[in-house]
């Protein structure tokens, strides 16, 4: 069975505070986007175990995995006597803010669950998935999505329209924990208007959607500062024609939304250019529903 696990970005982020268990109410918009790794599950009757693999050799194979740990979650609750092989092709960035790992293991969980006919549905599948990651629930659902709580409440909203998406991940590594914890000592954020947003995903405004008070990462503030070229990034998207330009998740990768398709290719190449070290693609808003 083949799957694609794609990935995720963050039209808006919003720290609501710090709950009593040490994590963080957040609100935001989450999109999927037409970048995806690949899958390959594999049953072995009378073979028991996971045996994973992948073709990035810095990749744990072993319950540190999400897409492991999902798989081996699902079998245990179900009684699953059979062995499984997974092959993962990794091609979204690492530790990049675009919900990778979290969209291999909610991949794996769909796919575990047809190929041992374990009759779950969405909300069973999405109720498990919390357990592994906050992402994990968006990434079995899908499409756009209002995401509150620490990313387990999922309201899903109108398809966006498709629109041209260029991602650039620069050469650098954040922790989110790290970043959560600067944030909290932070006196004080600008909040985007989430609803706003939301009115004008409802409406197919894109001039709405990408609005300055609305389209915000209030977590680029601790991220962007340990991180110039984010900035940097943004403002040459910016003067190459986007919408909009800001960061994904904790980040560092930063996108922009184009309304021109030339207009988007165009920065892509100068992006390139400008930031050889830094990984650049364009892709598109992806609405199919999963799960």
């Amino acid at each position: 069975m083949y799957l694609q696990a794609t990935a995720k970005i963050n039209l808006s982020l919003d720290v609501l505070g710090t709950r009593a268990d040490g994590y963080h109410d957040v609100r935001m918009v989450m999109q999927m986007v037409g970048m995806y790794d690949r899958l390959e599950l594999t049953p072995e009757k009378g073979k028991p175990g996971i045996r994973f693999t992948t073709n990035l050799s810095y990749l744990p194979t072993d319950r540190s995995n999400l897409a492991v740990r999902a798989a081996q979650m699902l079998m245990e609750e179900f009684g699953v006597t059979d062995g499984l092989r997974i092959h993962l092709h990794k091609f979204i960035p690492v530790s990049a803010g675009l919900a990778g790992g979290s969209s291999d293991a909610a991949q794996t969980m769909i796919g575990v669950n047809r190929l041992f006919r374990l009759g779950l549905d969405r909300k069973g599948l999405m109720e498990r998935g919390r357990s592994i990651g906050a992402d994990v629930p968006f990434c079995i659902l899908g499409g756009t999505a209002l995401s509150e709580g620490i990313g387990e409440k999922l309201t899903p909203l109108p398809a966006m329209d498709r629109t041209d998406v260029l991602l650039c991940k620069p050469p650098v590594n954040v922790s989110t924990k790290d970043v959560y914890a600067s944030f909290d000592r932070l006196p004080a954020v600008e909040h985007p208007d989430i609803d706003a947003q939301i009115a004008g995903i409802r409406a197919h405004d894109l001039t709405a959607v990408t609005d300055a008070r609305a389209m915000r990462n209030v977590l680029e503030a601790v991220t962007g500062a340990a991180c110039p070229v984010i900035g940097q990034i943004e403002d040459q998207m910016m003067a190459d024609g986007a919408r909009r330009a800001v960061m994904s998740g904790s980040g560092p990768t930063v996108f922009g939304l184009y309304d021109d398709h030339a207009k988007a290719e165009d920065a892509r190449l100068r992006l390139k250019r400008i930031f050889p070290q830094a990984r650049t693609f364009l892709t598109w808003t992806e609405n199919r529903r999963k799960g």
